[in-house]
């Protein structure tokens, strides 16, 4: 069986490497797997990025679009628009290629076009990273057209101009005429895409992202604080995303207001962020914060989780929540809102906590639950635990690979 999957990037963000790690994983359980991408830095021959002069320069042109198309529009949905409208020479290519199943992932910046995805012939598995492939152009949206339709009677009132996602939908409902198996990571996502207009006769499973737990193991606190450099006996609650606190959508900003509500609770811990370097002008956080900067490989990561006695992921919306799964496999509690896909990851009082959504006091009762938790070894055991029962790469391959021959047999 020959699977050829798609992703805009192997690295370069959360969606990006759960392709790879699907992509891998598949390969461990001895299938034919190959990942083309627009952007690799990774050293893996199973990789495939443009080569020619000519496609390297279409895939520097095309995003041009997303950003002469978000123009023509105002709205305060900061998320990123992507109208999918460049034509591209992989449909071609994937349809004369030995693939039996053309796998999806997060194809925007000008990918694959709406069209192009129409035209392959070969069957289609696509694993949600977010909202866009039942929206419009945008890939997180609060609002809910993509249920009943993108209607012009149905607009955001903050929207104004050129009805982009309104225009991209209807592309979609075009050119989208034979369903896709949909895979979403999360359960939250899943019934999303079952509820949507356009996907709500599709088929959609629910797999979660997978993880190499010979990999993602915990290390002991002592060994991982001494390599990163943090303090040995002072408590350490972690935050981290690509970025840092720059994304809205992470919550970063939920987060300081939670702090400031410990910090008058006489607790104390330290903070401790990866995934920005520290900020010329910082933000007073009422606790001392250790900034990791970017961490961008397995085991930086894996040892900051194995640092923290808990991380923090104080997310607006989350399609899975992957640093919350990297944490429970590496024996980190997390606390959580209830939203999204971290009610799949998270068990309540068990494995870390789930506050109510956006509620900065409870996220604050959270982070105390933990800390003062006389059974906080138990929470982490727990979490490592419900990450091999969960997320283990052999499970979730083994998922794939039933779904892969339903649909070929």
């Amino acid at each position: 069986m020959n699977v050829t999957h798609l992703s805009h990037s192997d690295s370069s963000g959360g969606a990006a490497r759960a392709a790879y790690r699907i992509h891998r994983a598949l390969l461990d359980a001895n299938l034919n797997s190959s990942l083309l991408v627009d952007s690799s830095t990774i050293d893996d021959s199973t990789v495939s990025a443009p080569y020619s002069s000519i496609r390297k320069l279409r895939n520097l042109v095309a995003p041009q679009a997303v950003k002469f198309f978000r123009k023509f529009i105002t709205t305060s949905n900061l998320a990123l628009h992507s109208p999918c409208i460049t034509p591209s020479a992989r449909v071609v290519e994937l349809n004369n290629s030995p693939a039996d199943i053309v796998h999806l992932h997060w194809i925007a910046w000008e990918m694959l076009s709406i069209s192009d995805i129409g035209k392959i012939k070969k069957p289609i598995v696509w694993t949600l990273h977010d909202m866009w492939a039942f929206c419009g152009a945008e890939h997180v949206t609060p609002e809910f057209r993509w249920r009943e339709g993108y209607h012009k009677n149905n607009r955001p009132y903050y929207e104004g101009g050129f009805d982009l996602n309104r225009w991209t939908w209807k592309r979609k409902v075009k050119h989208w005429s034979r369903p896709m198996h949909i895979v979403a990571p999360s359960s939250w996502l899943g019934q999303c895409a079952m509820e949507s207009q356009l996907m709500r006769d599709w088929p959609i499973s629910v797999i979660h992202n997978p993880l190499n737990l010979n990999i993602w193991s915990p290390v002991p606190k002592n060994i991982s604080r001494t390599l990163l450099g943090l303090p040995q006996d002072i408590p350490l609650v972690m935050f981290g995303a690509m970025g840092g606190g720059l994304d809205p959508n992470k919550g970063f900003d939920l987060l300081i207001d939670a702090l400031r509500h410990l910090s008058g609770e006489g607790v104390y811990f330290e903070v401790v962020i990866f995934g920005q370097s520290e900020p010329p002008i910082k933000r007073d956080l009422n606790f001392v914060t250790h900034y990791l900067g970017h961490l961008n490989d397995d085991l930086s990561l894996r040892l900051a989780y194995s640092a923290a006695d808990l991380m923090v992921v104080p997310s607006r919306i989350e399609s899975f929540g992957q640093t919350a799964s990297e944490a429970h496999a590496c024996g980190t509690p997390v606390v959580a809102f209830n939203i999204g896909g971290l009610r799949d990851i998270v068990d309540h009082k068990s494995t870390g906590y789930l506050a109510e959504p956006y509620d900065t006091i409870d996220l604050a009762a959270g982070i105390n639950f933990v800390l003062k938790n006389s059974s906080k070894s138990q929470l982490g055991l727990a979490a490592r635990i419900k990450a091999e029962r969960c997320f283990d790469a052999k499970i979730i391959s083994k998922k794939y690979r039933d779904i892969y021959s339903e649909i070929i047999k």
